[in-house]
């Protein structure tokens, strides 16, 4: 640990905050998303521009400071934060600069997906991003991005044009398609493995009004509507996207009374095409099987991506688990079932979420993320907001996956995964793991960003 001179002039050097344990908000500092995660560093750098990342980051490396790096938002494997080491803050570092000639916008690396989507929407542009306004851009973008306009528009790093990143050693530089091509390729789905990502320039999709919404069905409708859905979305057209989803109806508007605090399952819809068009897009939807509840409409995409926000606040206990998924068979379907009947009250949840569409049209090898062939991301999530339910929720959830993987087709979604070990990290990234390696030994060759679904640098 440094002594009280180098931690003084790290901090009279900063133009951030430099938070310690003895100040009073010390423990306020050391909250992150998921409630479950209980860290505490030596001090948190609470940057404001790139002078104070570069600073910090050179700081943590002379110092031989385990550092992680912390964006604007969730990182549910609390993988933004340590135990006695360095915490390189960035949520300072938020603006967005949208240029509609250019059709495309500048976002800073502590940017939420809510604060990318006001800047846009005004111009009737998106970038695709997850399902949730408050989480960060850096992680959601760096580990992929699956979300509602998966497949109308791709991932989210399918419409990254380029980084400013702040590397190991502590220069700064641009990685896009003519300069630091290796880097530009390795951030698109590598994570935090590289570098601190200060700067995110994407391109904008036309997409301002969206047809969407949740449709739920009866729990014990779920066989037909997982068998029907498995073929429908992979035939439907890329301007539709559909999720699955268990879960336990809020007992809040608008959800109607009878329906409070009812297991259902359902498919929540975002259609990106012309508005026009949408009811007809969506009859054989709405003729296959009569819903419990129908509230898909028109509404603006911001609105799409916010609805979930109050559901799922910070704080609360999470503990996720996932997999890709090639086929739904009968067999596998069973098992969700039973699973989904078994769900913990409150905000647990599986998710399927589809990757085909516009996102399959890239290769496994084109980025970092090698799952282009599989058809679903699956995440199956125990949230709780009361502590004492943490080892309820953790059951439910490893024993679900535990009983679904064997119908997977092997990695996971880095988004989605908790401390689960190399061989996992492997499995996900398949034939781009030695690639990855090899770009990791040129940018961080003593592997200084390892707070993360760690890549280890090349031998």
């Amino acid at each position: 640990m440094p002594d009280q001179t180098k931690i003084d002039e790290f901090k009279a050097n900063l133009r951030g905050r430099l938070v310690l344990p003895d100040d009073p908000d010390y423990e306020e500092s050391c909250k992150v998303y998921n409630g479950m995660i209980h860290k505490h560093p030596a001090m948190i750098a609470y940057c404001t521009d790139v002078t104070d990342v570069i600073t910090a980051v050179n700081f943590g490396r002379e110092n031989n400071l385990l550092t992680a790096v912390r964006g604007g938002g969730h990182n549910g494997g609390g993988l933004g934060i340590c135990d006695d080491g360095l915490v390189i803050d960035l949520s300072s570092i938020k603006y967005t600069r949208v240029d509609p000639v250019a059709k495309t916008v500048r976002a800073g690396g502590g940017c939420t997906w809510g604060d990318v989507d006001h800047a846009t929407h005004f111009f009737g542009y998106a970038v695709p991003c997850g399902i949730i306004s408050t989480t960060g851009i850096g992680g959601l973008t760096l580990g992929g991005g699956i979300g509602h306009l998966s497949r109308s528009c791709g991932l989210s790093i399918d419409n990254l044009l380029e980084v400013d990143i702040v590397l190991a050693n502590g220069t700064l530089v641009t990685a896009n398609d003519k300069q630091n091509e290796d880097l530009y390729w390795a951030v698109r789905g590598g994570g935090g493995n590289f570098g601190v990502v200060t700067s995110f320039l994407y391109k904008l999709n036309p997409v301002k009004m969206v047809y969407a919404g949740p449709i739920l069905y009866e729990l014990e409708d779920t066989k037909k509507v997982m068998q029907w859905y498995r073929d429908f979305i992979q035939n439907a057209p890329n301007e539709l996207n559909g999720f699955f989803a268990f879960l336990t109806v809020p007992p809040v508007a608008p959800f109607p009374e009878h329906l409070h605090n009812k297991k259902m399952c359902g498919i929540v819809w975002a259609y990106t095409g012309d508005i026009n068009e949408a009811e007809n897009v969506f009859k054989p939807i709405r003729s296959f099987l009569k819903p419990a509840l129908d509230f898909v409409g028109t509404m603006p995409l911001p609105t799409l991506n916010s609805m979930f926000d109050a559901l799922y606040g910070p704080g609360m206990q999470w503990y996720w688990r996932a997999d890709f998924v090639n086929e739904l068979s009968d067999e596998a379907i069973d098992v969700h079932i039973k699973y989904g009947n078994e769900m913990p009250p409150g905000f647990s949840t599986m998710h399927l979420y589809p990757i085909n569409g516009v996102a399959k049209e890239v290769r496994n090898n084109d980025t970092p993320w090698a799952y282009r062939d599989a058809v679903w991301a699956e995440v199956i999530v125990g949230v709780d907001p009361d502590p004492a339910n943490k080892d309820l929720i953790t059951k439910w959830t490893k024993d679900y996956w535990e009983a679904t993987h064997p119908y997977s087709s092997g990695g996971a979604y880095v988004n989605f995964m908790m401390d689960e070990g190399e061989e996992r990290i492997k499995a996900t990234y398949k034939d781009n793991y030695q690639r990855l390696a090899s770009v990791k030994k040129k940018y961080d060759p003593n592997n200084f960003f390892r707070v993360n679904q760690n890549i280890k640098p090349a031998a």
